[in-house]
């Protein structure tokens, strides 16, 4: 990230990493602030916070895996374009690098997870080379399947937006604290939720290693990843997946979560040696073109709804 930003803004690195604000973002030909978010959940995020004061666009399109993507050309002009540029952070982003090289120019860069600690990587016993490459040195990027520290990301991106945008701080202000009470409702939501599920069920096994971030908040136990890795792109060693069949069927967990941009075959794999159900549908990644996850809170309560279903 920080190469990133060096190539790409004069401004102190300190300034923008920790506080999200740098000096005035560039104004467009037309006058107005152009962002792009990385993501489209990160661009939901963004336009509740932005309102109907800034037009917010989303760099990937929908359904698209930020591990995987593959850019277009187009993609380097919508960044050139831009004077705000919203990432998650964390590394999540390698796909973006190339992308600023390219597209050159002056834009406010806003980490929306700055200030956050993010888990460290793991080692993983008997790895071969098969396993090996896991991406994400940085920590586990997945941040935003914890609404409660989605907050902080509304408070980074709030900031970002009043320092682009003086004139509309009491916008971006009312804004924020508007969708945060509807993220703090969303989490009181899901404790409901998570509370009608066995204290004794509540393991999650998923494709890659998404899910700590949401486990650690609502009180799941993560019995292990197909992939183990913060990335969905990285290669299991047949130990591994060895290790992952002993571990479901010494906790006799329910099933394995998948997000709907994972490949299942490993998955399908384990699924028929173990006996647990497969849950393909998830959307962790990004949201949807209408229902069922037009929104992140629709998103999350998506999620939430096939997690619960499956482990009741």
């Amino acid at each position: 990230m920080k190469k990133i930003i060096n190539s790409i803004i004069v401004i102190s690195i300190a300034a923008l990493l920790l506080s999200a604000c740098g000096t005035a973002a560039p104004q467009s030909d037309t006058g107005g602030l152009k962002v792009l978010a990385s993501t489209s959940f990160l661009a939901d995020i963004a336009r509740n916070v932005a309102g109907g004061r800034v037009t917010v666009e989303s760099l990937l399109p929908i359904g698209a895996d930020p591990h995987a993507y593959q850019a277009a050309p187009s993609d380097v002009t919508k960044i050139a374009k831009s004077n705000v540029l919203i990432l998650n952070g964390v590394e999540y982003e390698h796909f973006i690098e190339p992308l600023l090289e390219n597209a050159g120019g002056e834009r406010l860069v806003i980490e929306a997870s700055a200030g956050l600690e993010p888990h460290e990587v793991k080692d993983h016993a008997n790895e071969t080379d098969a396993g090996a490459g896991h991406d994400h040195a940085a920590g586990d990027p997945h941040m935003w399947l914890n609404p409660v520290l989605v907050v902080t990301y509304v408070e980074n991106i709030r900031d970002g937006l009043i320092q682009a945008d003086p004139e509309g701080a009491a916008t971006y202000t009312a804004n924020a604290d508007a969708y945060t009470a509807q993220l703090k409702d969303l989490d009181a939501w899901i404790v409901e939720q998570v509370n009608t599920i066995p204290a004794e069920r509540r393991l999650l096994v998923t494709n890659h290693e998404a899910l700590g971030y949401f486990a650690e908040r609502y009180g799941f136990e993560v019995a292990g990843s197909v992939i183990p890795s913060f990335s969905s792109n990285a290669a299991p060693s047949a130990q591994e997946m060895a290790g992952l069949v002993d571990e479901i069927k010494s906790l006799n967990a329910p099933a394995i979560f998948l997000d709907t941009a994972d490949n299942d075959i490993l998955a399908r794999q384990i699924a028929d040696e173990t006996g647990v159900i497969i849950v393909s549908d998830l959307h962790l990644e990004s949201l949807t073109d209408g229902a069922p996850a037009p929104t992140y809170i629709e998103m999350m309560k998506d999620n939430v709804s096939k997690i619960v279903e499956a482990l009741k």
